[in-house]
């Protein structure tokens, strides 16, 4: 993401409730930290199909409880080399939710927003991976918007935008160092 970025989105592609880290990215593929490659198997225990949706959105929307289970970062890594830019959902695992922001994947917690793309979602049967419409999130002004309806929610505080803008909690620190070596003389 870069600096001043503060509107994500796209395409969405919905899930249900409790998706579970074992599902976003199996554990046999925990050797690898590379997003592009994790990508090719996020969702791989629902099929081709999904994957293949998944590829062709910019967001994922879910219900309740995203990203529970273990605390593997590479959930959220392996979303960001898939091509999405945020997850909304009705509330997520607290480390998932930090796993995103420490990557620079916008999470954003939109109960009304995740319920709007799945009631809209015509093939949604509770489960997901199913195709979802335009959704756009402006964290620094704190809207969600699914064709054109605004739900509100707490905007990121500056710190959070920071981090997400320099692409992570890692590039984030790389920078402040830099900048404080460089003015240290």
């Amino acid at each position: 993401m870069s600096a001043g970025t503060h509107r994500v989105g796209g395409p969405s592609v919905v899930f249900g409730d409790d998706v579970n880290t074992d599902v976003i990215i199996p554990g046999r593929y925990l050797v690898s930290i590379d997003p592009q490659e994790l990508a090719g198997h996020a969702f791989e225990p629902l099929g081709p199909r999904v994957q293949e949706r998944l590829r062709e959105s910019r967001v994922v929307v879910a219900g309740r409880n995203f990203g529970c289970g273990s605390a593997r970062e590479q959930a959220a890594t392996c979303l960001i080399g898939a091509g999405i830019t945020a997850v909304v959902a009705a509330s997520f695992s607290r480390v998932f939710f930090r796993n995103a922001i420490n990557t620079g994947l916008v999470a954003v917690e939109s109960p009304g927003a995740a319920q709007a793309v799945r009631e809209r979602a015509a093939d949604f049967d509770g489960d997901g991976g199913v195709p979802g419409g335009e959704v756009r999130v402006d964290y620094a002004d704190g809207v969600v918007e699914v064709d054109g309806e605004r739900f509100p929610f707490a905007p990121y505080p500056e710190n959070l935008r920071t981090i997400l803008e320099s692409g992570g909690l890692i590039p984030y620190l790389m920078n402040t160092i830099a900048t404080t070596k460089g003015g240290a003389r």
